[in-house]
């Protein structure tokens, strides 16, 4: 009798686990087929742009592509006035800064020949974007970009803002109008993703970024990747993952801006400013280049 209630038991946890995958699986199922709701509206809009149409509905039915509710609702209540810059400043910032110049001194000085960028500008701009490539970014930049620009479709905005915390809402009036400004330029950011990920032989579901879907160390945002990005390390592809191609691709940006060798701080600072709309920004980047020459 007690082996028969053992292998009862058995049985009824057996079927209790077989229930919960199935409730699990079509749960899973559900959710897909609700983000694939959300994201319909731009996959139309990308195969009517030229985007191949199976691969554009085959990347939107991977499992991870998803709606990204909550990271875009905090890219909604974003300040950059208040981002600690100065944390990068401090003596254990700036001693990795070195080290890290040291480690990377041979992409960093072809970088400097090459585009007549400081390594020391390139080093403070790598530390307060990614911590040196430690922080690349939790999102799925796929996942972001194809969020906010869902947006466009009247319907999915009001679901978005109905998915919104209370205590995160904006007035109606201002987030429509952030919506619909933030949409068209995400979508268009969208776009210089996949051409830049499909170039280059990525998968589009696989590569992180910020909040704003900002991509690699040097956190560019995609039409800047194919606007600046340079293959620092000679391998024939642009990957921002990678030092060399990061290091080359700040240093082409910032030439391409107007940074010249022996610039004033003045003319320097005004160059930084078109890589991050933030005074904060822009003279805690000159500050850690400053402690880096020391």
């Amino acid at each position: 009798m007690q082996k028969t209630g053992k292998a009862q038991d058995s049985l009824i946890i057996f079927m209790c686990v077989l229930l919960l995958t199935f409730f699990s699986a079509a749960q899973t199922k559900a959710t897909r087929t609700a983000d694939n709701h959300y994201f319909e509206s731009v996959q139309q809009r990308l195969i009517k742009d030229g985007f191949d149409s199976e691969k554009i509905k085959g990347l939107y039915s991977q499992p991870q592509v998803s709606f990204e509710a909550d990271g875009v609702t905090v890219f909604f209540t974003y300040s950059e006035a208040k981002v600690n810059y100065d944390q990068f400043a401090n003596d254990w910032s700036i001693r990795k800064a070195k080290e890290f110049m040291q480690t990377h001194k041979e992409a960093l000085s072809r970088a400097e020949n090459t585009y007549g960028v400081e390594s020391r500008v390139i080093t403070a701009i790598l530390l307060v974007e990614t911590g040196l490539g430690a922080t690349l970014g939790e999102q799925s930049a796929l996942n972001t970009l194809s969020t906010m620009a869902s947006l466009m479709d009247p319907d999915v905005r009001n679901m978005f803002w109905e998915m919104i915390p209370d205590e995160r809402r904006i007035p109606r009036k201002q987030f429509e109008k952030k919506a619909d400004r933030k949409s068209k330029w995400a979508y268009r950011e969208l776009k210089a993703f996949l051409t830049y990920a499909y170039r280059e032989g990525f998968d589009p579901a696989e590569i992180p970024g910020s909040i704003a879907g900002a991509i690699g160390l040097a956190q560019f945002m995609p039409s800047n990747i194919l606007a600046y990005a340079k293959d620092g390390n000679n391998d024939g592809a642009i990957d921002l993952l990678n030092h060399a191609d990061s290091m080359a691709s700040i240093a082409n940006f910032l030439k391409r801006h107007g940074w010249r060798p022996g610039i004033s701080q003045k003319k320097a600072e005004k160059i930084i400013y078109y890589y991050n709309h933030s005074s904060y920004y822009v003279k805690t980047i000159i500050k850690i280049a400053n402690l880096l020459k020391a």
